[in-house]
């Protein structure tokens, strides 16, 4: 499975903003974004106007860094975006929240999404009663996600929740954290998705 193993720290400086890739130490003085607010390297602090292709570009770079996908797959939901019915890049969104272990980090069962795309790996969640270890999977509605039997007692379950507990859980989906499982309800809608995504840049790029 290809993935970004770098700092992820860097990936917030590079956007210039907090993508949340470190979980609690996100929320925490020890965030690189509030330590270093410039763009890591050695030119990092030096002010550049963007051309329109560079606003396009960084907007794909940043939707890509919060979900955690690589450029080939990112291009393959786009393509899937097209021939949905609908915005294209409300689609493309669509599709990214309904990966399996943003679901999961969606319903506080994982600190961040890298969290929780390594806790999937690991076959920590059943999916309809099926054990599930691909984080790209793609959920739908009527699906019931739950902690894996064998992973019920684990202590970090519970360090998680003690974490995640007062998160807002999507209206999309629902969850029980005392009985560790959750159902998705419908498709998030366009306001559902709190990310600073600009989605009508990334049609626009890839449109050229």
């Amino acid at each position: 499975m290809a993935r970004y193993t770098g700092a992820s720290c860097k990936l917030c400086r590079r956007e210039g903003q907090k993508l949340f890739l470190k979980g609690e130490r996100c929320y925490t003085n020890k965030c690189s974004v509030e330590r270093k607010p410039h763009a890591p390297g050695m030119h990092g602090q030096q002010r550049k106007k963007l051309s329109e292709y560079g606003l396009q570009l960084r907007e794909k770079q940043k939707a890509k860094r919060f979900y955690g996908v690589l450029e080939s797959q990112f291009r393959r939901y786009y393509e899937m975006a097209i021939r949905k019915k609908g915005v294209t890049g409300e689609n493309l969104l669509k599709i990214l929240e309904s990966r399996l272990d943003n679901v999961v980090h969606r319903m506080g069962f994982g600190t961040s999404r890298d969290e929780a795309r390594q806790l999937v790996t690991h076959g920590h969640f059943y999916v309809n009663g099926r054990r599930v270890n691909i984080p790209s999977y793609l959920v739908k509605p009527g699906d019931v996600i739950e902690v894996a039997p064998g992973s019920r007692k684990s202590p970090r379950f519970k360090e998680i929740l003690d974490i995640t507990g007062s998160k807002v859980v999507p209206k999309w989906l629902e969850v029980d954290h005392e009985n560790l499982n959750g159902k998705v309800i419908s498709m998030p809608d366009r306001e559902d998705i709190d990310l600073p995504i600009q989605e009508h840049l990334i049609v626009e790029l890839y449109s050229k």
